[in-house]
């Protein structure tokens, strides 16, 4: 037979797949998983070591493929994986994640890393899903080009030399040990960090955030104070603490008031969440009937709060009367586990020298109906001129119909102000 005049379909095909130019390939390669990466080295004698220059290193559950359900043979694997994959490397390697929901803290990734130090790599990812929490090594400490650290169920201490990551935009910290010095040290001497992240952390519990740059926070676990310092860009902020603040520390002698010097380093805050029992820590001391300097940036604000707490309802009525610009507000009922009297008449009394002019959008979840609960959504409603939507999610079906009947017949500011029910069933 003759050959066809004309090369075919799959063969030009490919031939423009290989024409593409250099950082072209590797941004497709760096979308496939490692395992479908290599593959491609079969296509042709043009792709058998493309895959070798992919700057972006990802060994996940998807770059083992094994039906066993012997940890050690998938250890195993993927330990040869990764191994092959860094023997035939060529090229920068920019990015590196380890996560696969059977690694545990292997000494392996201990070799990993300190090849990584020798590279400039930018962004680094360790999640150990399994076992004891893993010994960063002092190799780590050495990789000054990070822009982004990702870290989970690790133990951080670096070396005594360490002066900090010195790029370092990123910092997600979970399930993780340090202590108290070595977080402020990491924290202060990462001068152009962005975004921190912390979750369930321990090892240390006071929470000092000095970081001039820093835009966004998120925090969430068990400590005892937080202060920041130097973080007059920070605009977004999610905190939670998941311990209850004991009355005896909220009514203790001496305690300075927490909600003003939470806000004296905040002064460009746009977003805040106050998840948990935080809004209860916030409310120590004696709280103002507003903050000293306004929160005029401030655009959304999220609350959980027990609505028979009279602490809590004092702490985020200051929130509310110092964020004039205030458009989304949700609030999250949280009912306290111990036996409290129940709270009235505490947003019927005229609280407000001025309206919420900016208030569009309101959802409140959680309710059960109280009194107090219904006396603020009363409170709002009647001093919300431009309100769009307010949504509302009991916690039960029970008496939910009665609830609808109660909140129709209060009086709304706003003219085109909708009342959104949702069922409590749904998610």
């Amino acid at each position: 037979r003759e050959p066809p005049k004309f090369p075919c379909k799959l063969e030009t095909e490919l031939d423009r797949l290989s024409s593409l130019p250099a950082h072209v390939i590797d941004q497709i390669l760096s979308q496939l998983p490692i395992r479908d990466a290599v593959r491609t080295s079969v296509l042709s004698k043009k792709w058998r070591y493309k895959w070798a220059t992919v700057p972006h290193l990802v060994f996940d559950n998807h770059c083992v493929s094994t039906s066993s359900q012997d940890q050690t043979f998938i250890k195993n694997k993927l330990v040869n994986i990764v191994d092959h994959v860094l023997l035939l490397h060529n090229g920068p390697i920019l990015k590196f994640k380890l996560s696969h929901r059977d690694l545990l803290g292997v000494s392996d990734i201990d070799r990993w890393i300190l090849y990584m130090s020798r590279s400039c790599v930018k962004e680094f990812i360790l999640e150990i899903w399994k076992g004891q929490r893993y010994k960063v090594p002092s190799s780590l400490f050495l990789c000054q080009n990070l822009i982004h650290l990702e870290l989970f169920n690790c133990l951080l201490k670096p070396p005594s030399t360490f002066k900090g990551f010195r790029n370092l935009k990123s910092l997600d910290l979970q399930h993780i040990t340090l202590s108290q010095d070595v977080f402020e040290n990491l924290i202060s001497s990462s001068p152009t960090l962005e975004r921190l992240t912390l979750m369930n952390f321990d090892g240390f519990t006071h929470l000092n955030i000095d970081a001039p740059n820093l835009q966004f926070f998120d925090i969430g676990g068990v400590f005892d104070d937080v202060t920041f310092e130097n973080t007059f860009h920070l605009a977004l902020v999610s905190i939670g603490l998941y311990v209850n603040v004991k009355n005896d520390q909220a009514m203790g002698p001496g305690n300075s008031c927490k909600l003003l010097r939470f806000f004296v380093h905040l002064p460009h805050i746009r977003r805040l969440e106050i998840q948990s029992y935080f809004l209860k820590y916030l409310a120590i001391g004696n709280v103002p009937s507003r903050l000293p300097r306004p929160c005029v940036d401030l655009n959304y604000l999220s609350i959980r709060i027990n609505f028979n707490d009279l602490e809590e309802n004092l702490a985020a009525l200051c929130l509310l009367r110092s964020s004039p610009n205030l458009q989304e507000l949700e609030m999250l009922a949280r009912p306290e586990e111990t036996g409290i009297g129940v709270l009235t008449n505490f947003w019927e009394v005229d609280h407000w020298t001025s309206l919420f002019s900016q208030l569009r959008m309101v959802k409140i979840v959680g309710i059960s109906g109280i009194r107090s609960e219904l006396e603020f959504i009363k409170f709002v409603l009647s001093n919300s001129p431009v309100l769009e939507t307010m949504t509302i999610k009991p916690a039960s079906l029970e008496g939910g119909w009665d609830l609808i009947k109660e909140l129709l017949r209060f009086r709304r500011a706003s003219a085109r102000a909708e009342i959104i029910y949702l069922d409590p069933q749904l998610q």
